[in-house]
C-alpha cells in the first residue's frame, strides 16, 4: 500500500482528503471505502468477487456485534460496571479496591506508579460510572473497529496514563482520585484530530462541532461542580489528540498500520509511566 499525499482525494467522495489507496488499482480511497483483503485495503471494484475467490470485507462483518468488532471496548465497560457493582454490594471491597488501586499522590510518588491507570477502571459514583462508560459505549467501539483493537486498548491506556501523570504532577500533593475520565478524554482527543483532518467534509464538521461542545461542557464543569480533577481531563485529551496525530502521520496508508499504532501508543504509554516514577 502506498502513502498518498495529504491533499489528496478518494475517488468515490471528492469531498474526503485520504493517504489510503487501493492495493489493486492504486487509485485513492477514504477509510469508508476501503475493504480489508489479504493484500492490504482494496477498493470497492477491485474487491468484487472474482471467479471461485472472494474477497471478505472484515470490517463489515465485524458490525454484526459490538462485542465482535469492539472487544476491548466492551471488556472495558464490563470490568468497570463489575468492580462498580462489587463496591455497591460489599462496602468493605470498594474499601480495599481504594486502597490498593486509586491515584493517591503520596503512594505514587513512593514508588506505586501504576496506580494511574487501575484507578481508571474504579469510580466514584453511579453518575460518574454512567458518564464515563456511555461515552465510551459511544466512541469507544467505532475507534477500536477502525484502528485494531490492541492499538486500541495501548491508546486507552495511554490515555489513562496522560491524565493521571498530569493529575499527579499537577495536582496537590494529598490527592485522591479515581475515574476513567482520563482515558475518556483521550478517546474525545483521538476523534477530536480526525474530525479537524476531515474538516472540510460535512461529517467531519459536523463530527467536530459535536465534539466541540461535549468538551467545553466537560472542561467547564470543574468550575461548577467541585472535586473533579480537570487536569486529568485536559491529560488524557492532550495524549489522546497527540497519538492521534502520530497515528496519521506514521501510520496511515502504510501495510503495517496496525503494528505502527501498537508500537506509537506502545511508546507513548511507556514515556508517560516514565515521566510518572520520575516525578
Amino acid at each position: 500500500m502506498t502513502q498518498e499525499a495529504p491533499a489528496t482525494v478518494c475517488y468515490r467522495h471528492p469531498d474526503r482528503a485520504t493517504r489510503l489507496s487501493c492495493a489493486g488499482c492504486g487509485r485513492p480511497i477514504c477509510v469508508d471505502c476501503s475493504i480489508d483483503a489479504a493484500v492490504g485495503q482494496k477498493c470497492p471494484e477491485c474487491a468484487r468477487p472474482d471467479g471461485r475467490h472472494r474477497i471478505v470485507d472484515v470490517r463489515r462483518q465485524a458490525r454484526r456485534s459490538r462485542f465482535e468488532s469492539a472487544p476491548v471496548s466492551m471488556t472495558i465497560i464490563g470490568v468497570c460496571v463489575a468492580l462498580a457493582a462489587v463496591a455497591l454490594l460489599v462496602p468493605s471491597a470498594e474499601i480495599e479496591l481504594l486502597r490498593r488501586f486509586a491515584s493517591v499522590n503520596p503512594v505514587i510518588a513512593d514508588g506505586e506508579w501504576w496506580r494511574v491507570l487501575t484507578a481508571a477502571f474504579l469510580h466514584g459514583g453511579l453518575m460518574h460510572l454512567l458518564f464515563n462508560m456511555y461515552a465510551l459505549y459511544l466512541f469507544g467501539p467505532e475507534l477500536e473497529s477502525k484502528v485494531g483493537s490492541v492499538p486500541f486498548a495501548l491508546l486507552y491506556l495511554a490515555a489513562a496514563a496522560g491524565g493521571g501523570a498530569a493529575s499527579f504532577l499537577l495536582g496537590p500533593d494529598n490527592q485522591i482520585a479515581v475515574g476513567a475520565s482520563g482515558a475518556i478524554f483521550g478517546l474525545f482527543g483521538a476523534w477530536l484530530f480526525v474530525a479537524y483532518r476531515l474538516r472540510q467534509s460535512a461529517g467531519g464538521r459536523y463530527l467536530l462541532n459535536q465534539l466541540g461542545v461535549i468538551l467545553v461542557i466537560n472542561l467547564a464543569l470543574p468550575l461548577l461542580i467541585p472535586n473533579i480533577d480537570w487536569r486529568a481531563h485536559v491529560g488524557g485529551l492532550v495524549t489522546g489528540v497527540a497519538v492521534s496525530a502520530l497515528w496519521s502521520s506514521l501510520a496511515v496508508g502504510r501495510a503495517d498500520a496496525v503494528a505502527r499504532r501498537m508500537v506509537i501508543a506502545g511508546t507513548v504509554l511507556v514515556g508517560l509511566i516514565a515521566l510518572v516514577i520520575a516525578g
